[in-house]
């Protein structure tokens, strides 16, 4: 089984555990997602399935946008509600200044990763360094927030919704963590669903108590559709072939040669989506990024 599946992850449940269940429904070994989300958070997980595993580095990296549900006045060591409680503080905050926060946070700049994450350090999982009671100093990461909107907010309750657009590999409870920070009283994320990922938005998805070995295949989507943002290039039978054994194709024997150095595109022959070339200006071809299809498929 092959494709690319839209999951609106459910609560409670890892990320990895989404895709546990899946390898099971499909009974496919090579199944993965596209970018973690905690078991709290909800929202669209990106899940690519056989050999359209291979095209999950171009999705990790891409915008997503959320909608969070920051508590002030608390801080916690997974900076969410689940953790352990750290700090309590009295909270005085209006509107504008959580709006003013907000503001200062949009733009490109160093976050700080949590030490209850995936990441790794020298093959550990921080979260497995973080149980053990573990810590080191983490190197800032650069970030994008593009976009950063106040949705509502509870003087009553201390806490605020909004709603973000991000880069891939930011983390909103850090965002909450220093937002919190900057405004003096602390803060935790308390509720997370991701709207959309890799272009993918919410109603797109499907829930996982939906999905069954039979009705599988009807969620299913062609694997190039994971990549349908990257530019395509038609080659001919004879080039899907070299390109299928791993040979690179000259730029003057392409329908175009006006390629980016390093540029990414769709290799097609016909309908056939064989995989992602890599344009290289100093050898004037196209090499091999990943094989997807047989070139045979298209015979």
């Amino acid at each position: 089984m092959q494709g690319l599946l839209l999951l609106n992850k459910p609560s409670g449940i890892t990320s990895f555990g989404a895709v546990a269940r899946l390898k099971r429904l499909a009974r496919e070994k090579r199944v993965g997602h596209t970018g973690t989300l905690d078991p709290m958070a909800t929202g669209v997980l990106p899940i690519l399935l056989g050999r359209a595993t291979a095209l999950s580095g171009w999705m990790l990296d891409a915008d997503k946008c959320y909608t969070a549900t920051i508590q002030l006045g608390l801080t916690t060591d997974t900076e969410d509600i689940t953790g352990k409680v750290l700090t309590q503080s009295p909270v005085s905050v209006t509107q504008e200044q959580i709006e003013e926060a907000l503001n200062r946070f949009i733009g490109t700049f160093g976050q700080k990763p949590p030490m209850f994450s995936a990441l790794k350090k020298d093959g550990v999982r921080l979260y497995q360094m973080a149980r053990k009671g573990e810590s080191i100093d983490l190197p800032e990461r650069e970030i994008t927030v593009h976009s950063a909107e106040l949705l509502g907010f509870s003087p009553k309750e201390n806490s605020f919704r909004a709603s973000f657009h991000v880069s891939g590999g930011t983390y909103i409870r850090s965002l909450a963590r220093d937002i919190g920070t900057y405004l003096g009283c602390g803060a935790v994320l308390s509720e997370l669903c991701r709207t959309a990922a890799c272009g993918f938005s919410l109603d797109a998805c499907v829930s996982l108590e939906t999905l069954t070995e039979e009705n599988l295949l009807d969620f299913l989507l062609k694997e190039e559709t994971a990549v349908s943002h990257l530019p395509r290039i038609a080659v001919t039978q004879k080039q899907a072939i070299r390109f299928g054994h791993g040979g690179a194709l000259a730029f003057d024997r392409l329908p175009r040669s006006d390629f980016q150095d390093g540029e990414r595109v769709r290799v097609k022959c016909g309908s056939t989506f064989l995989g992602i070339g890599r344009a290289n200006r100093e050898k004037e071809q196209l090499e091999i990024q990943c094989i997807i299809n047989d070139a045979r498929e298209t015979e």
